[in-house]
This record gives C-alpha cells, structure tokens and sequence, in this order.
C-alpha cells in the first residue's frame, strides 16, 4: 500500500512538473517560479502536503543540484575560466561588492546573525545562469556585442561558487575556525590540482571517458559524478562543487556528448530540486516577508544592471549594449535556492527560506523584463532629457552578429 501511494504522489508531481513546463514553454517564461509554487502546494501548509514520497523527492532534488553544477561546469573549459579570471577579475569584484553586500547588510538589519548575512548575501549575489542564457537565445542576442561581458561574469560567478560554497557548509555545520580553514584550504587546493590537470591532461581524462556508445558515456560521466560528489561531501568541501570540477575535466566531443545525453536528466532533477525547496516552505511564511524580498529585489537590480553597465563601459562597448547588459543579468534563480536549500535544511534561520524564495520568484519574473525593455527605457529617458530630443551614443554600438565567444556557450 505505501508503495501504490508513493508511486501515486511521485507520478502526480512528474507529470505535473511537465504540465507547468509546458505552460511556461507556451509563454516562453522561465519554468522556475511555477515549480518553486508547485512546491508551496504541496509542502506543509499546502493545498495537498506529500507523505510517502518526500524522502525519495529529497534524494532526487540532491541529484538535481549535482547534475546542474556538472552541467554547468561542462559549459566551460579550464582554459576558459583561467582567462577569464585573468582579464575580467574587477568585474567580479565590482559585481561581489554591489549584489553581495545588500544581502549581507539585509540579514543582519532583520537580526538573523553573520551566518545568515553570508547565506543571504549570495542569495543576492549569483545570477542564474539558466535563465539569462534561455532569455539571450529568445532575444536573439547571442552574437551581440556585449554578450562575451556577460558570461564573463557568470564564468567569475561560477568559478567563485568553489571557494563560497565550502565556506557557508563549514558555517552552517559550526564547525572551529581551524576546520574551516581546513575545509576551505581543501575546497582551494582540489579546485587548483582540477583545473591545472585539466589545462595540461585534460585531454587524457576525456579520452578515458570517451565512449562511442551513449548508454556507457552516460554510465561512466554520471557515476563518475556522483562519486566525486559524494568524496567531496565527505570532505565536508561541497557535493556541488565536485560535481562542477567534474564538468571543468571534461572537454570536446565527451563534453558535448554528455550535455546532449545528461540535459533531460538534468532538466527532471532540477525540477524535482525546485519543488522540494517549496516544500519546506510554509505559504503562510511568506506574506510577512515579502514586503522585506520586494526591496531587497528591487534593490539588487538596480544593483546588477549598474554591474553590467559598468563592466560593458569597461569593455568598450556602446551606450545601448550597456543598458543589455545591466538589464540581462537581473535574473536569479536556481544557484540562489541552492545556497538558501542549505541554510533551510541546517535550520538556521526560519524566515530566511521563505524570503529566498518570495526574492526569487520576484526576480525571475522581472529579470527577462529587465533584459528585453531596460535599453529602450534608458533610451526614452535620455531622449527627455536631451535639448535636442535625441540621446547621443558616443561610442558606436554594434549590436550586428560578432563571431562567436571561444568558450561553450552556456
């Protein structure tokens, strides 16, 4: 009987997630908010709260955050991220600064401590990287200009998820100051080795992998992954951090190969991970906070859209591809409720899951208004304030086809 049950739920959930799928994909919207409200309805205080199958939906939702950094880190090469780092370091330094420090500054305003001011500051902080990247394609903007400045920030955000991901489990986990300092001198020293064997062997860690038949590349990538992950975890490092060096090792054709075979997996985890996060979150949890997640969004978009406009003028590039820039990266999404997932199941701080989510809900849904109407209102508001009526462009502003960036697309 407990068996038909959990079946029952499981199956309901599934096909649900795809119905909301289908609807977001009608309305070319980002599916997230609907899964997170799907998980709202059916968590505590829900509509229809789950019994039989919430545990296996715990263990799919930490496949879903694993498979999202290996595919996440299958985006990029070593190569890649060693440049990046070189060349674009003050934009992830101004893009830290200005969406890290509100989120910081909000939690300790409400009274819930330093570790929750760290938690909530990268809540902030990381763009989603799945949203902006689904919101350029239907844009059109792949070829644009000030697309290269763009995914060098999330390429920094990204690489800086290695280091700020083991130092909030060591937070959250109250371990000493000395064994954080171990962890992070761990997390540090396996995310170097990974990236310079990658850089100088990586083609030799590919060419084992590498399999002409889908089913064994599968085998081999994902059991790959998850045993790295969970070393990782044991290390007290970071599941998903292991899982996204994983993605950094691999390149070329395997790379490829496995995006193509793990996207489905990585898609129905992910959702099942959206889910579970509403359903630790009490609906009832959400109205006091949300006046508090309303400010702080519109706070850090003012935040991120003078991040991308400062790192575009730094990178030459046009008034308008300024304002595109700025406006593309509003978007949070599933990285925020990966950090806040942590700190909602150390048990930190009640409220603080609830905010996250009203936050990102928020953020999701102005983010692609953000990116397709900030430039033209930019533009209007120059044009009324001009003498003439017309705003000038002083540097030209080629938002023509370039050929495109070196590194994977995201």
């Amino acid at each position: 009987m407990h068996s038909a049950v959990f079946l029952i739920e499981f199956g309901a959930i599934i096909l649900g997630l795809g119905l909301l799928g289908r609807v977001a994909g009608r309305l070319k919207f980002s599916p997230i908010p609907l899964y997170l409200l799907a998980g709202l309805a059916f968590g505590t205080g829900g509509l229809l709260p789950l019994g039989a199958s919430e545990e296996f939906v715990a263990i799919g939702a930490e496949i879903g955050v694993i498979l999202l950094l290996l595919m996440l880190g299958l985006e990029y090469t070593a190569s890649d991220l060693v440049s990046n780092l070189k060349t674009q370091y003050p934009a992830g330094i101004v893009d830290f600064t200005l969406n890290a420090l509100p989120g910081a500054a909000a939690a300790l305003l409400l009274g819930w401590g330093p570790v929750a001011a760290v938690v909530l500051a990268g809540v902030t902080w990381i763009s989603s990287s799945g949203v902006i990247a689904k919101v350029m394609g239907d844009l059109g903007r792949l070829g644009n200009r000030e697309t290269p400045v763009i995914l060098s920030i999330l390429v920094l955000e990204d690489l800086a998820m290695a280091v700020y991901l083991p130092i909030i489990t060591a937070l959250l986990a109250g371990v000493s100051l000395a064994a954080g300092s171990l962890t992070l001198a761990i997390a540090l020293g396996v995310a170097g080795a990974v990236l310079f064997v990658a850089v100088r062997y990586g083609w030799l860690i590919s060419r084992f992998v590498s399999s002409d038949d889908p089913e064994k590349l599968l085998l081999v990538v994902l059991g790959l992954t998850l045993l790295v992950a969970g070393i990782a975890q044991q290390l007290q490092v970071s599941a998903a951090v292991g899982a996204f060096l994983v993605g950094i090792a691999l390149s070329g054709e395997v790379a490829e190969g496995t995006h193509t075979l793990l996207s489905p997996l990585r898609d129905l985890f992910a959702a099942v991970f959206f889910v579970f996060f509403g359903l630790h979150t009490d609906p009832a949890s959400i109205p006091p906070v949300l006046l508090p997640a309303l400010a702080l969004a519109l706070v850090t978009a003012g935040t991120k859209i003078a991040t991308g406009y400062w790192a575009a003028r730094r990178a030459g590039i046009g008034v308008k591809g300024r304002w595109r820039a700025g406006g593309t990266l509003v978007a949070r999404g599933e990285f925020s409720i990966v950090i806040a997932g942590l700190a909602v199941t150390a048990g930190i701080e009640p409220a603080l899951g609830p905010l996250a989510t009203a936050y990102v809900l928020i953020l999701v849904v102005i983010g692609p208004l953000t990116a397709r109407y900030t430039q033209p209102l930019a533009a209007w508001f120059a044009e009324r304030r001009s003498p003439g009526g017309r705003s000038a462009d002083p540097v030209p502003d080629a938002a023509a086809a370039l050929p495109e960036p070196a590194s994977r697309e995201r």
